[in-house]
């Protein structure tokens, strides 16, 4: 990529090692919040506390700052254009679902994390949350097979219309399902032009230019510029769905190889709660 992002080495464990401990420091400033969110907070509060976090254990750049949803917002209901991603005044009550998404750098290397959950019960919550588990086996399945990107993305919309619910991924910037990361540098300060970190921002647009150039793109949507074998590299894929105004996403990083794929890290907090359901 340009010389502000560097590709990781898929073959070097030392650099998927500092991938894997920026992935689980995002998840376990995700899992801390969560534990303290209480009826009333704010989604702007909720981020206020995972930036603090975040910056207090040497995260030092970002993808983008953390994102907070609460209650039907989880559903993106009413999205029409991005402000109404960013976080808002909306507070959280009992019942609710919400979702914690953070893209921390912490010495160049990078995560996109999404965290879901619910304050106290929602059965609707745990049924849609189950039910999300079959993407993560399908999308994996399908990479190894070399299915392009776009045929991925068309097979994880049909799994959408058979379970019942409504694609929410198709609403991000470029209906991506995911995104390519990579090591962050370069001589650009670090920065915030909210909520995208400076670098990241001039990286993905000269890649955009680049990859479109060679036939594929640094995002993965079902469009033609994805009409592609998957690219090696890491992915941070964010599948997400929804019923009516309660939401449910994972994302994590996807270790794209020329002849393989694997999850970086299994001993994740998703992972972990549906092996407990079976």
């Amino acid at each position: 990529m340009s010389n502000n992002v560097t590709l990781a080495r898929t073959g070097d464990p030392a650099e998927l090692d500092r991938f894997r401990e920026v992935q689980r420091l995002s998840y376990e400033c995700a899992a801390d919040v969560a534990a303290g969110l209480e009826p009333g907070v704010t989604e702007r509060e909720a981020c206020r506390r995972m930036r603090r976090w975040l910056r207090g254990r040497g995260v030092d750049d970002w993808l983008h700052t953390p994102f907070a949803w609460f209650g039907d917002r989880t559903a993106f209901r009413g999205f029409r254009v991005p402000t109404q991603f960013l976080p808002s005044h909306r507070r959280l009550e009992e019942g609710m679902p919400y979702i914690l998404d953070m893209a921390p750098v912490k010495r160049g290397h990078s995560a996109d994390i999404g965290y879901g959950g619910v304050l106290g019960e929602n059965r609707v919550w745990d049924r849609v949350d189950a039910d999300l588990a079959a993407y993560r086996t399908l999308i994996l399945d399908l990479v190894r097979e070399r299915r392009t990107f776009a045929a991925i993305y068309a097979e994880v919309d049909a799994l959408i219309e058979r379970q019942g619910y409504d694609n929410r991924h198709r609403k991000y910037p470029g209906r991506v399902i995911g995104h390519q990361v990579g090591i962050i540098g370069g001589p650009l300060p670090k920065g915030v032009g909210f909520p995208f970190g400076v670098r990241f921002l001039q990286t993905i647009g000269r890649e955009l230019v680049k990859e479109r150039l060679e036939g594929r793109s640094p995002l993965w949507n079902g469009a033609k510029q994805s009409a592609h074998p998957p690219t090696p590299g890491l992915w941070a894929v964010e599948p997400h769905i929804a019923f009516r105004g309660v939401g449910v996403k994972f994302e994590e990083i996807l270790v794209v190889t020329e002849d393989d794929a694997y999850w970086l890290d299994d001993d994740l907090p998703h992972v972990r709660r549906w092996s407990g359901r079976k």
